[in-house]
């Protein structure tokens, strides 16, 4: 069981650096590039599959490049920070505790951003 977890946790970071690569590159890469900018050793089949699984999940569109394809992320990192979060609030029944656990938690510089973020209505320029 130990095995299984550190590969998903390993695949899961795969998947970040993916990110990374493409964010960095801002423009369409094939798998082939990615993998030669992680400078890895991870097999051209492994990049593939793991782009394959971000296109699935939204977080990467495609165009057709020769006989595959080109991947480029659908937001920055904070989108994609964004998303999730609103994923996992969805997932959630008893979203009071969830939302009162998470602000409890906040320093108090992220508490005061969190209120004036809410006090203009999210426009994000508070920062």
């Amino acid at each position: 069981m130990g095995d299984a977890h550190t590969e998903r946790r390993s695949a899961g970071e795969l998947g970040a650096s993916v990110l990374a690569v493409l964010w960095a590159a801002g423009a369409p890469l094939t798998p082939g590039q990615v993998q030669e900018a992680l400078g890895s050793s991870h097999a051209r089949t492994t990049v593939t599959t793991v782009l394959s699984r971000l296109y699935e999940k939204g977080v990467v569109t495609r165009t057709r490049s020769g006989r595959g394809f080109a991947y480029l992320p659908t937001e920055d990192a904070s989108g994609l920070t964004a998303r999730r979060m609103h994923a996992e609030l969805a997932g959630t029944e008893d979203r009071v505790t969830v939302l009162s656990r998470f602000v409890s938690q906040l320093s108090n510089e992220d508490e005061a951003l969190l209120r004036a973020l809410l006090e203009e209505g999210g426009t994000g320029s508070a920062a």
